[in-house]
């Protein structure tokens, strides 16, 4: 369901735990993020969207457009 996040964090070479840091979470409970087990946070989105210069509509697979709003490309 969050394969955006999986893939994101993949481009980044970056690992479960270190995003599981950045969102006060648990590794489980972030690779349960990536999998769609359980629904991710809004504030945790929103995290992840500024963190990852993007749109949360672009996390949940609601655009493609992957800038920010307002960013140039």
């Amino acid at each position: 369901m969050y394969y955006r996040i999986r893939n994101l964090r993949e481009d980044k070479d970056l690992s479960q735990e270190q995003l599981a840091k950045l969102l006060n979470v648990s590794q489980t409970t972030y690779s349960r993020y990536e999998t769609g087990h359980i629904d991710i946070p809004s504030q945790s989105l929103i995290k992840l969207a500024q963190y990852y210069s993007t749109s949360v509509d672009y996390l949940l697979n609601l655009t493609d457009i992957k800038v920010r709003y307002g960013k140039n490309k």
